[in-house]
């Protein structure tokens, strides 16, 4: 048992170390990383590790891919795609949370749920970071109008598509992990994570906040821009991509829970 622990430290550390040579991961990022991942190996050992590391890796591989086609669309978001430690916590905090229960409880069901939010994460990560490639430009669920690629709340088919099949990847990895396979669980975590991202898309379109550049009328999600405060034009305070970003996952696990 002793020698277990000692590899899961040994990989946890080394994932997170690696995360942050290859500049996937700031250095805060990194630190979150390692506290997630022994929430994570501790209660689902090596099993656990490895779903949470096909969403890094995918997530991770699709944000280095096409970057040239997604010039400028960065410069609307508070944060760059190294992520830290806020942008590691919303999108594992969730499953790490789940994981807890499950080693306080030994209830399986959240484990379902710890699934379920992951899916849920990976969903609203292949989305946003595929969704963009389209030719046409997304419409808000607001106002139903044509925006700028990587508007919060703004769909498109192909990031619709992009987070059924980001959904389907970790679901379908975890019941081969597990040795289970049941069509209907398959589908069931399939739908949990998928509608995690709607409602990652419905907080964006309607209480994420947004700004306005007063210098170059730009519409971001940082607070400073172009060297000056950016005006509030939508949200609630707290509500930032981070915050929504967590809730969907959360709710992807709750999702789970009740379909469950």
């Amino acid at each position: 048992m002793v020698l277990e622990y000692f590899f899961l430290l040994l990989f946890i550390f080394s994932i997170a170390i690696a995360g942050w040579k290859t500049s996937n991961l700031s250095l805060s990022g990194a630190v979150m990383a390692i506290m997630i991942g022994l929430a994570i190996g501790y209660s689902y050992g090596f099993e656990g590790l490895f779903i949470l590391g096909v969403f890094f890796l995918s997530s991770s591989i699709w944000s280095r891919l096409f970057k040239k086609s997604k010039i400028g669309i960065e410069e609307r978001l508070a944060k760059t795609s190294i992520r830290d430690w806020q942008q590691v916590l919303a999108n594992g905090g969730p499953a790490a949370l789940f994981a807890i229960l499950f080693s306080v409880t030994g209830n399986e069901v959240w484990t379902l749920a710890f699934i379920a939010s992951i899916a849920g994460a990976n969903a609203d990560t292949w989305a946003s970071e595929i969704g963009p490639l389209s030719h046409k430009m997304p419409f808000s669920i607001r106002t139903f109008r044509r925006v700028p690629k990587g508007t919060s709340g703004a769909v498109s088919i192909t990031g619709t598509v992009a987070a059924l099949f980001g959904s389907a990847l970790i679901s379908m990895a975890s019941l081969i992990l597990l040795n289970v396979w049941d069509v209907s669980l398959f589908l069931l975590l399939l739908l949990s994570g998928f509608l995690g991202n709607i409602v990652d898309t419905v907080l964006g379109a309607f209480i994420q906040l947004e700004y306005r550049c007063p210098v170059c009328n730009l519409r971001t999600e940082a607070s400073v821009h172009c060297g000056h405060h950016t005006e509030r034009t939508k949200g609630l305070p707290l509500m930032n991509n981070e915050t929504v970003n967590a809730m969907s996952s959360l709710f992807a696990g709750l999702f789970m829970l009740i379909f469950y």
